[in-house]
């Protein structure tokens, strides 16, 4: 089949567009999908960088799992596509099922792992023609979407919806997100603005009208203070996706929610490092 081979770590000269890569056959608890759209995000840009290791970019350690990475591996962890096989204990109801593939992975060739894998990291993922996942990470959808824009999903998306679930955002509630024009902070405005949420968006100026289109009620800018911004208003979530310096703002401009019988917690805060879709706590 047709794909792109990652050889190495490094620049973009590490990957290599072949012709001739071996077709993936689906054991028994697998599916084949063929890919229709696999999206790019840094996810991948990283891993072929090393930059998810704990050293200096050593590959010793480069993988989501704290492993090194096996070459040649095919990236793409957003995927999109139809199931086109199916092993020997999934129904055959399944063929043809549109889906979205879960990019966290729990089960690979029939094992439960020890340590959740990334698809595209420790195994290969849809920068080629089909690829091959346990059944159970293979998301049935039916949208009116493209596979272009589904593939736009999975990474960016699980990630905010992990953050605000366990920040347990409801209506009416206001919620300040950081990197809001990012892959998950944009994704976080919509599915916060889809709760019923006030979405207070911090960006810049040239993004600001593009961060409204998605649903942000307010827009604070970057180089402005919070306190400033908020006028002295509190808000009773962050999600934080930049870290640093701006990180005790962001604790004091938090209030504390009221849920039924319970007179108050601590306040909410959901941060990109505690929340990722792969890496979930």
């Amino acid at each position: 089949m047709h794909g792109v081979y990652l050889t190495g770590h490094g620049g973009p000269e590490v990957l290599e567009v072949r012709d001739e890569i071996p077709r993936p056959t689906p054991g028994p608890r697998d599916v084949l999908v063929r890919v229709g759209a696999a999206g790019v995000n840094n996810t991948d840009l990283n891993t072929r960088l090393a930059w998810y290791s704990k050293g200096d970019g050593e590959a010793e350690d480069a993988s989501w799992s704290g492993q090194p990475i096996h070459f040649p591996r095919i990236q793409g962890a957003d995927i999109c596509g139809e199931i086109v096989a199916v092993g020997s204990d999934v129904s055959q109801t399944r063929l043809g099922e549109r889906v979205l593939i879960e990019p966290c992975l729990r089960e690979h060739e029939g094992q439960t792992l020890e340590s959740a894998w990334y698809i595209g990291a420790e195994c290969d993922g849809g920068f080629a023609e089909y690829t091959r996942v346990a059944a159970r990470h293979a998301l049935r959808v039916e949208s009116s979407l493209s596979d272009v824009e589904l593939a736009s999903f999975p990474c960016s998306y699980s990630t905010a919806e992990n953050m605000l679930t366990r920040a347990q955002l409801a209506k009416g509630e206001r919620v300040l997100i950081t990197g809001a024009s990012g892959g998950v902070g944009s994704a976080a405005v919509q599915l916060a603005k889809a709760r019923g949420a006030h979405v207070i968006a911090v960006t810049s100026a040239a993004k600001a009208d593009a961060l409204r289109d998605l649903g942000a009620d307010d827009i604070v800018l970057r180089d402005q203070p919070l306190d400033e911004a908020l006028k002295g208003h509190s808000v009773e979530v962050v999600i934080d996706l930049v870290g640093g310096p701006q990180w005790p703002q962001l604790l004091d401009i938090l209030g504390y929610k009221i849920r039924g019988a319970t007179p108050s917690r601590a306040p909410s805060v959901a941060r990109w490092w505690n929340s990722t879709c792969a890496r979930c706590t």
